[in-house]
């Protein structure tokens, strides 16, 4: 029993040890995704079309706008749909309309997804702070497992307690670490439904001429 508590609490520093390094090493320590650390998007990053104009900025003024922005913003609707969507807002309008109105949509979908992308963003650095002070308190806890165990005439109940312990906050760390990697993902994700969704305002300018 003493043998296999002090090969699990060698393979947790073991486990814990690269992704401790790992985050240190990044000029941003807080950050722990393998994607590059963007934390705002530029206009020109999603946008190919004509300068918008300094009313599209207006575009929260708008209570049809404003609902259509946050309905096809929103990652559980399909982009396909979100799409079609915005094509039909597109053919609804009136044609001496179109084009101020579909550059306030890609306006107001900028600002909408950028914001929420750089939400994401400090949530993640967040999410990983905390990670990094549970991997050393799992360190430490696993090196007193360690230290007890070899301490003659330690109460074994004791040492399977703290081992039982030190499994369960161990599987805690692991489950948020694979949640992490979803997470990290994310901020390209939102980047991405964001030039799908101005691509289709430009394809439906483009229509038009």
């Amino acid at each position: 029993m003493a043998r296999m508590i002090h090969v699990r609490s060698l393979a947790l520093v073991a486990m814990l040890a690269p992704g401790v390094n790992a985050m240190a090493a990044n000029p941003d320590p807080d950050w722990p995704c393998m994607q590059r650390k963007v934390p705002q998007l530029s206009l020109g990053q999603i946008w190919s079309g004509p300068d918008l104009p300094s009313a599209a900025k207006d575009w929260s003024k708008d209570p049809t706008i404003s609902a259509l922005i946050e309905e096809v913003s929103a990652r559980r609707m399909p982009i396909a749909e979100a799409q079609k969507k915005i094509r039909d807002f597109a053919a609804s309008l009136p044609a001496e309309q179109r084009a101020p109105k579909m550059a306030m949509m890609v306006q107001g979908m900028f600002d909408h997804l950028d914001a929420e992308r750089s939400q994401v963003i400090s949530g993640i650095s967040r999410y990983a702070h905390k990670q990094l002070e549970m991997a050393a308190a799992l360190r430490k806890e696993a090196s007193d497992v360690d230290a007890l165990r070899a301490k003659p005439g330690a109460d074994p109940e004791e040492i399977d307690r703290r081992t039982e312990q030190l499994k369960f906050a161990t599987r805690i760390f692991d489950e948020r670490v694979q949640s992490l990697t979803y997470v990290c993902e994310v901020p390209t994700i939102i980047e991405q439904r964001l030039y799908q969704l101005s691509k289709a305002v430009s394809e439906t300018l483009a229509a038009k001429k």
